[in-house]
């Protein structure tokens, strides 16, 4: 198995940076932990959002967040967001591979229904399963 390595490089609004390195067996548990000490030294994304939309993935990114924040949603729902909000034309099979990307980052969690894939933001996926 390939060592996994995550780096993460933050600036808070008063210009502090940041930076999270994680290498080897990278785990859920141990990503969620990286974001619960982001939550206690209030890091939150700038002002409009922060990510530049240049590329697919963010602009995928972006649908998900801003239209799927809890609920499950499917690569689907997230063609026909991405065709209305961008107004360009896109294969459901590059939707596909990007969701799939995002499961192996975890940053969604991903569950065959009938003959399609459910996908769910993570961190509100595993506030569900232990509860409030």
């Amino acid at each position: 198995m390939a060592r996994k390595r995550i780096r993460i490089d933050l600036e808070d609004s008063d210009g502090a940076k940041y930076n999270f390195s994680l290498e080897g067996n990278v785990t859920r548990e141990k990503m969620l932990k990286i974001f619960e000490l982001m939550n206690l030294m209030n890091i939150e994304e700038p002002e409009g959002g922060g990510v530049p939309l240049d590329s697919i993935g963010a602009k995928i990114w972006n649908i998900i967040d801003k239209n799927f924040p809890m609920g499950k949603f499917t690569s689907s729902m997230i063609l026909e967001k991405y065709e209305d909000e961008y107004e360009e034309p896109i294969k459901l099979s590059v939707i596909s591979t990007y969701l799939s990307r995002f499961a192996v980052k975890g940053k969604v969690m991903r569950e065959k229904q009938g003959k399609e894939w459910a996908y769910q933001i993570l961190k509100i996926a595993q506030r569900e399963k232990s509860g409030p």
